[in-house]
């Protein structure tokens, strides 16, 4: 059973489905540190004026250190969601396939959520349905009992608990994990390859480099074919 243990993130680029679609046993890694400056609350897309940061307001009580990303809450005081639909919208209308995916998402931007991770989560869900994708299963770390470990030692407690011997990471852990510790508990690693090809957008040059709704917006159902 391939696995995959992974922060949840809001609109994720392409590389994130394509760990998505490699999974048998996709985790959304919930219960760790919520990173401020990361990817849990924000991502791009592409404009005719460049790349533009779309970003959820998070409560931070005056401080991100000790919060949990399954903890953050959404600050409800800023018309972000309004102004999110409005940029794509703006940023989109003449994509070909625009209209095909503007009811789903306008229902996510007219939804009310508390937490970040059960919006940025279940919309993650949606769109790997509309990728196409079916065989993937799902799970949150924080519903698994029992770990308590740190980086390495944590990623292994999860991954013994679910029963795997093969764990999929993204290129950028080589720098943090410990393989030898992977090797001795009968864990086989294989580091993501991200390595696509181009596809028609809106604004050229071309960058890959942006939030999976551009690819959708103008690829529509061959948008998998971009990723896997």
């Amino acid at each position: 059973m391939n696995v995959v243990i992974l922060q949840p993130s809001y609109i994720p680029w392409r590389g994130y489905f394509h760990q998505i679609s490699k999974a048998d046993l996709f985790i959304f890694y919930d219960d760790v540190q919520y990173d401020k400056h990361g990817w849990r609350n924000r991502n791009q897309i592409k404009t005719a004026q460049g790349k533009q940061w779309l970003t959820i307001p998070v409560h931070s009580g005056g401080a991100i250190e000790g919060l949990l990303i399954k903890d953050a809450r959404i600050d409800w005081s800023r018309p972000w969601a309004k102004n999110h639909w409005k940029a794509l919208t703006f940023a989109y209308a003449k994509a070909p396939y625009f209209r095909s995916y503007a009811s789903l998402l306008e229902l996510f931007f007219e939804r009310q959520d508390t937490l970040l991770a059960d919006f940025t989560i279940d919309f993650t869900l949606a769109l790997t349905r509309e990728l196409g994708n079916t065989h993937t299963r799902f799970m949150r770390s924080s519903d698994i009992p029992g770990i308590d470990g740190q980086k390495t030692d944590r990623l292994i407690q999860i991954l013994t608990k679910v029963g795997t011997t093969h764990y999929i990471s993204g290129p950028s852990a080589r720098d943090y994990i410990e393989p030898e510790k992977f090797a001795a508990a009968g864990i086989t690693l294989e580091y993501m390859v991200y390595n696509y090809p181009e596809y028609p957008q809106l604004y050229p040059p071309f960058d890959g480099q942006v939030s999976v709704l551009d690819l959708l917006f103008m690829t529509g159902s061959e948008a998998l074919k971009f990723i896997v």
